[in-house]
């Protein structure tokens, strides 16, 4: 979708939630991005790779100037014989550190394999974005989370558009405060709860 296709839906959105709400998790997926200088992990499920939400957010982090939009897609089925680019594989959730953005976009709520990888991620200190389905276990697990029901207005696909065309906009509003203080409260019980350090 380009951007004329792009201003015409927004356009037909205009009063509607979508606009609002897609805005505002652009905002919150940018701000976690660029505060953290890059390190976004898009990652779906074995039957929803997003590849073409992928290709976007290159795109514009290009057109924007804001490399750190470019996200590093992580794949179920990744091999050693694939491109460099599509040869990263579930493992790389599992490196996941403090400073990076894990965004999982899914149709349907992850099974619980990919939902231990992402909590895990969660607790070494990433910041956990989701795009999907309203219910289950990964929208209380996300720092933010955006609902897509199955039925709504809008399609997964055409919010992928709205989301990354608004992370591209130089000017986007700050993620809610309510969310952030929750976010530290989140971290800090995190922090107090993890077992102590190996010491070598």
């Amino acid at each position: 979708m380009d951007a004329v296709r792009v201003a015409l839906l927004r356009e037909v959105l205009a009063g509607t939630e979508w606009l609002g709400a897609t805005r505002r998790f652009a905002g919150a997926l940018r701000g976690s991005v660029v505060s953290h200088g890059g390190g976004l992990l898009l990652v779906g499920t074995p039957e929803y790779e997003p590849w073409h939400l992928a290709a976007h957010l290159v795109d514009e982090a290009a057109w924007s100037g804001t490399p750190e939009l470019a996200p590093m897609l992580v794949r179920h089925d990744a091999r050693p014989s694939d491109p460099a680019h599509l040869a990263v594989g579930l493992g790389r959730l599992e490196a996941a550190r403090r400073g990076e953005t894990l965004l999982l976009v899914s149709p349907e709520g992850p099974a619980a394999p990919l939902l231990e990888r992402v909590s895990d991620a969660r607790r070494a200190g990433a910041t956990v974005l989701s795009l999907g389905p309203g219910e289950g276990e990964l929208p209380a697990m996300a720092h933010e989370a955006l609902a897509v029901p199955d039925g709504s207005e809008l399609d997964l696909d055409t919010v992928q558009h709205l989301v990354s065309a608004a992370a591209g906009e130089n000017a986007l509003p700050t993620p809610r405060g309510r969310r952030r203080f929750r976010d530290r409260v989140s971290r800090l019980a995190e922090y107090l709860t993890a077992p102590p350090p190996a010491r070598w």
